[in-house]
């Protein structure tokens, strides 16, 4: 099974909520965890992620907190679980350098093929937006048809 680790579906959430609020949008940990129902901890760890990878801003203050450092049409998925996991890969053998460090890379009659489908799975999640996320059609069926219909 191929799954997000907690951690990245929380930052995705988290940044959907700044997503609604738009550019104005600013708030504090613990506003994001009462809205988000996440711990204040793992929240302040999530945004703090989130803010190293240059996807936030953070104000200091009593008015400060946390808020989109760009526009969330510029933001993408691939982004997001970037900046809180990571390189994206599927299989260990390209997390990092494109399968170069596996013991058996040489002879693996799959390398070329993890490395197609990583691209395609990269690709596909540089492709979402946060504002995309957060209208309610956007991964429906209908989505899906539309875009089949489209290609043909």
């Amino acid at each position: 099974m191929i799954r997000l680790t907690k951690q990245s579906d929380y930052g995705i959430l988290l940044m959907t909520q700044f997503a609604r609020a738009g550019s104005s949008g600013m708030f504090s940990t613990s506003d994001l965890a009462a809205r988000s129902g996440l711990s204040v901890p793992m929240v302040n760890k999530t945004l703090k992620l989130l803010q190293r990878g240059g996807l936030l801003t953070s104000i200091r203050g009593v008015n400060g907190g946390y808020k989109l450092a760009r526009d969330s049409a510029s933001i993408t998925l691939e982004e997001v679980i970037e900046a809180v996991d990571g390189p994206i890969a599927l299989t260990e053998s390209h997390e990092h350098t494109g399968g170069t460090e596996c013991g058996i890379s040489a002879s693996c009659p799959t390398r070329v093929n993890w490395g197609v489908i990583n691209n395609a799975i990269r690709d596909s999640l540089a492709g979402i937006t946060l504002l995309q996320m957060i209208h309610p059609l956007f991964g429906s069926g209908r989505m899906r048809a539309r875009k089949q219909a489209a290609e043909i």
